[in-house]
Parts: C-alpha cells; structure tokens; sequence
C-alpha cells in the first residue's frame, strides 16, 4: 500500500463523500481533478464506508480512495468484508479500508473501544477480510501496536510530528504511517490562527484527542480557549508557501510515508476547495 499512496494525498471532510444526487457530478469531477494533480490518495473523512468511496473509484484510473474513518460501531464486519471484496474485484489495490473507534459523543453503544477494536478485527478476520488492505487510526500506543500487527498501518488524525516519530518508532520500518495535516493557506499570523482555531473547536471537545495531546506533552492550558498558539502551530501548517512545505515535510522526516492534507478555509464542511488543491499540488511540486 505504500507505494500506491505516493507521498501526498488529500483529507476531505464531507464534500466528497456527499450522497446528494445532484452533486454526483461534481464530486466525479473533483476526483479525476485530484488524481489528474498528481496527489496519490484521497481520504474521506467523517464515518465514511466502502459505499462512499465507490463513485470516486469510479470516476478514476489510479488514485486510492480510503476511509478515514470507517466507525467499528456503525458498520459490521461480514458487510465491510464483502463491500470491501466487490471494491478490491473492481478496483484491484486502490480501496484501502481506514477503521477507527470514533468518538463517544457519536456512538451510543461506545464501551471499551481497545477490546472492541480488537474484536472488531477479528470478525474481518474469520470474514475474510485481508489485513493488508486496511489500515487503523490509531494514536495511543496499544492501537499503534495493533496497526502493526494487524493492518497495514496507521492513518492518525490530528497529530503533531513528534508525535509522527513515536509512531514510527512503534509502528517499525514496514508498515504504512500516513497522519493527517491540516493546512491553512494564509500567511497572516492572527488570521491564520484563528481560522485554525475555528475548527480546531469541535476537537478540543473530544477525549480521545485531548487525552493524546496531553500524552505527549501538551497541557491542560494548551488547551483552552481554542488552543494555544504552541499546540495550533504543531498540528497545523499555515503561511507561505514554503513554510507550509517545510511543515508538511518535518511530518516526512519524522517518519510519515504519506501526508494526508486537509484544506482549512473557513468554509463550510461540506466544501469541495478545489482551488486550494490546485495551489497545495502546485507547492508540493
């Protein structure tokens, strides 16, 4: 899987998984742009599944389309295995299927989620799901671990590059480390900032996130109001074109094979901010 995700891919939260039928259209179109701009993955955020990446896999020839996440809570094994075996017939390599536990605020039966984790993978075991075509959101060292044991790798959301070496370093050499980057393009201190802080909001709001901030080194008052300059510049790129390329390319020196970047504008979530993916290709070149 590694090297079918090339080096950079893009993270979007809800444009492109959209189900609404009239924007079938522009969605197709996105894709083919994407892959057409050289980026090598695109991942869908959101409790996305195998049903939503199927159109993008079919509007194009080579780009991988994963999930990131697929909820363990809201999808069963025997159903992800077989969604999983009709993409991989159609599409040999190009699905990779992303798991994750989520959030107790979104899943009403949220127990234990290591063990479900666990579990979880065992039935995609006995359904014949294979474990190098998926890969686990992991950010605490045990589901590290279980990525890789038991997948292919990790695709960790809202990491820093320090954090992006630890992984590594448990991960080891073999498996597929691919963290999410979000990415303000705008040069501006106080207003790149707050559009960060803008959408950090909603995670500031999440244990599993605040407990891995603080896991590695942050602290409770880099964590309020928003979050500290100090923690808004270690899980975000933001300025000129080349800092925002120096950035992305300490999380590839920490360890990372693959950068998902995640476009933060300030527009609603379900945008599809295809000229700032025209600007991050052309940078990335």
């Amino acid at each position: 899987m590694k090297q079918s995700v090339g080096r950079y891919g893009i993270w979007n939260g809800g444009g492109l998984r959209s189900e609404e039928p009239e924007r079938r259209g522009e969605i197709a179109e996105a894709a083919a742009e994407l892959e057409e701009l050289g980026f090598g993955a695109v991942w869908l955020g959101g409790s996305s599944s195998g049903e939503h990446a199927a159109p993008l896999l079919e509007a194009t020839s080579r780009i991988v389309v994963g999930t990131s996440i697929q909820s363990i809570w809201q999808y069963d094994a025997r159903t992800t295995a077989a969604t999983q075996a009709e993409l991989d017939k159609a599409h040999p390599g190009r699905f990779a299927l992303g798991l994750g536990v989520s959030h107790a605020k979104f899943a009403e039966q949220y127990r234990r989620p290591y063990s479900a984790l666990v579990a979880h993978l065992d039935a995609l075991d006995a359904a014949g799901a294979p474990a190098d075509g998926r890969l686990l959101a992991a950010l605490g060292p045990k589901t590290i671990e279980l990525a890789r044991d038991r997948a292919a790798g990790s695709i960790p959301y809202l990491i820093s590059a320090e954090q992006t070496a630890k992984s590594r370093e448990l991960l080891g050499e073999g498996p597929l480390l691919a963290p999410e980057l979000k990415v303000v393009l705008e040069s501006d201190p106080t207003r790149a900032r707050t559009l960060a802080r803008d959408y950090l909001a909603i995670y500031l709001g999440l244990p599993n996130y605040t407990n891995n901030f603080l896991r590695n080194g942050f602290t409770e008052d880099d964590l309020k109001d928003g979050g500290s300059d100090r923690l808004v510049d270690a899980v975000y790129a933001w300025g000129t074109e080349d800092r925002i390329r120096a950035r992305i390319d300490e999380y590839l020196a920490a360890g990372a094979d693959h950068v998902a970047l995640q476009v933060v504008d300030g527009g609603p979530r379900y945008d599809l901010p295809r000229e700032a993916w025209r600007r991050l290709a052309a940078l990335l070149r």
